[in-house]
């Protein structure tokens, strides 16, 4: 099998083109690392939203809804608000709708190129962000961090790492991160929305009030929710707005998996989108349906968690003190669909 990873202009930019066997992927350093594409030509599948069209302008306009995006600080703060352990710290409001702090602005930031390379097995792209004084938030956040991120372009689908280590000399790091993985609905040509289907294990039910922030009642399943469970809830062609889950174990092949399972029931073929138990909680979103697209989020924190009052081990919250490190990983790859998801074992 042969592995490629070079460096390459994309509308004027650098970016890492990965190459392993039937799959590439196309890293954005420029765009806050984001996995702007990523193709798998033995199914078809072209996994995440991408537009060659559209203008570099136009995609920085709205950044999470394109490509794989790693977001810190994801989802929202109330009110703009980050209580930690040691400091509070007054983020913009920029969902003055809701009156929000929204999504951070680590994936809005151009990262550094470590190193494209290949080895036996892989094909592999490193990257990295240092935030220290010369980042325009720190006024607002003065906390030292540097973000590394890890893309193996392997035969069996891409493997992502996100470290985060806390540089400063005597403040608590927050921790909380999520992918705002954009998938494209339908993911094969020739192919339409309502062909698609998602599995999503998932535990109890949030309630998000008015504001778009946790109300810390849950709620029951209903036939919506269930439809997660198995593996027949369409994503696309239906509004759906920020269902929000703590995340379970669920199953798949006989083993236990913590993840979601994206099929085209016409084309036959799946994406497999696997993460660690880091991630405790998961939102599904699509931009209202009709725009061939839909979110599906890992989060390591619940919304607003910072401010929730209740405890880390309940909302996810975690802080990282001076020098200590934090690392999450994911995978994600193609396949032929099999009878696995619980709505075929039936």
């Amino acid at each position: 099998m042969s592995y490629s990873a070079t460096i390459e202009k994309w509308k004027g930019e650098d970016v890492i083109r990965l190459s392993a066997g039937t799959y590439t992927a196309t890293i954005a350093p420029f765009l806050g690392s984001n996995v702007i594409r990523m193709q798998d030509s033995a199914t078809g599948i072209d996994f995440f939203r991408n537009d060659e069209t559209r203008t570099i302008e136009e995609i920085k306009a709205d950044p999470v809804t394109w490509g794989f995006p790693t977001l810190y600080l994801h989802n929202r703060l109330s009110g703009g608000r980050l209580k930690c352990s040691d400091h509070t710290y007054q983020f913009p409001i920029n969902e003055p709708a809701f009156g929000n702090a929204i999504h951070g602005f680590l994936h809005q930031r151009a990262h550094t190129i470590v190193s494209a390379d290949t080895t036996a097995s892989a094909a592999v792209a490193k990257t990295s962000y240092t935030y220290d004084e010369k980042d325009p938030m720190f006024e607002t956040f003065p906390v030292k961090f540097r973000a590394d991120y890890t893309f193996s372009l392997e035969a069996n689908g891409l493997h992502y790492s996100f470290t985060m280590t806390n540089l400063s000399d005597d403040r608590q790091l927050p921790f909380g991160m999520c992918n705002h993985t954009a998938f494209k609905g339908p993911f094969v040509e020739d192919s339409d929305g309502m062909n698609v289907r998602l599995y999503l294990p998932i535990g109890e039910k949030w309630e998000i009030d008015g504001n778009r922030i946790p109300t810390l009642d849950m709620l029951p399943h209903g036939n919506h929710d269930r439809q997660y469970m198995t593996g027949s809830l369409i994503p696309v062609k239906q509004d759906i707005d920020n269902d929000t889950y703590s995340s379970v174990i669920g199953d798949l092949d006989g083993r236990e998996f913590r993840g979601a399972v994206m099929s085209d029931v016409k084309a036959k073929v799946d994406i497999v989108y696997e993460v660690t138990d880091d991630f405790k909680f998961w939102i599904v979103w699509n931009d209202e349906g009709e725009k061939e697209y839909f979110c599906v989020e890992p989060m390591t924190w619940m919304i607003d968690a910072p401010n929730l009052p209740i405890p880390g081990e309940e909302s996810g919250y975690l802080e990282l003190a001076p020098g200590e490190s934090k690392t999450v990983k994911e995978r994600v790859y193609a396949r032929k669909s099999t009878v696995q998801t619980p709505a075929q074992l039936k």
